[in-house]
């Protein structure tokens, strides 16, 4: 998988802590949690609600909460007390919930979504249900991709890497030669892919995040988290929040 031919290079940054290393200037960023903020993100975008604002500390959730926004937030996988429901991707397909604007707080992905676009404003989110929608949508802008790991509090996260894996594969693959990876990385999540592929729901029962879920009654999602493309939707960043593409 590595290569040198190409115009824009696909890198892959295993944890927030080592987002300062990155050049960020003029690339795409594609950002990952997959269990579960990236994942309820993009189930909520596609079942109508308007936009996510990602926080990242429990007083802007209370700030937002008491301005009679709608708000979704979990510590550790528990339910915040100023919340409305906790960041189950189940929790954002309710019809009432369509046309609305909702205030997510999560113990590690929307840190990295907010850390991600202070630095760089072309900024998406990714996760196996969207896989080939966010990377067709990050190619069209022709420029290097940074995928970001939201990680679990800084550290190595399996079901993030192995998101990174599949979605650098794609891009290079359905990029026509204009990308490539030097990126040790990259290349290490790619293999992890290729290991995992056949059956990640099998393999991800090596994932400490997924034991923590476990514990806390809370894998109903797992098999959902890591099936490929059931949506098209693309949640992108747009001044303080997400929205899908398409209302761009």
């Amino acid at each position: 998988m590595y290569n040198e031919q190409g115009d824009f290079t696909v890198q892959v940054c295993f944890s927030p802590l080592s987002w300062p290393l990155f050049d960020m200037g003029n690339s795409v960023v594609i950002v990952a949690d997959i269990f579960r903020a990236s994942t309820a993100i993009c189930t909520a975008i596609h079942h109508g609600v308007a936009a996510i604002i990602p926080v990242e500390t429990i007083e802007e959730s209370e700030q937002w909460k008491a301005r009679g926004y709608i708000s979704a937030g979990e510590r550790d996988g528990k339910t915040l007390a100023c919340a409305d429901f906790g960041n189950s991707p189940f929790n954002f397909m309710a019809e009432h919930l369509r046309g609305k604007t909702i205030v997510m707080n999560t113990t590690n992905g929307t840190r990295a979504i907010n850390m991600a676009a202070s630095k760089n404003p072309l900024v998406l989110v990714g996760s196996f249900i969207n896989l080939s929608a966010v990377c067709a949508y990050a190619l069209q802008y022709k420029k290097n991709i940074i995928i970001l790991c939201a990680g679990w509090k800084d550290r190595f996260s399996m079901e993030d890497t192995l998101f990174a894996g599949a979605a650098a594969e794609e891009i290079i693959k359905t990029g026509k030669g204009a990308y490539h990876t030097v990126c040790d990385s990259a290349i290490a999540s790619i293999d992890l892919w290729q290991m995992a592929k056949h059956d990640p729901v099998l393999y991800i029962e090596k994932a400490a995040h997924r034991h923590r879920l476990k514990r806390l009654g809370l894998d109903d999602v797992i098999a959902y988290s890591l099936t490929l493309n059931q949506v098209a939707s693309v949640p992108v960043w747009n001044n303080d929040r997400l929205v899908d593409s398409k209302a761009l």
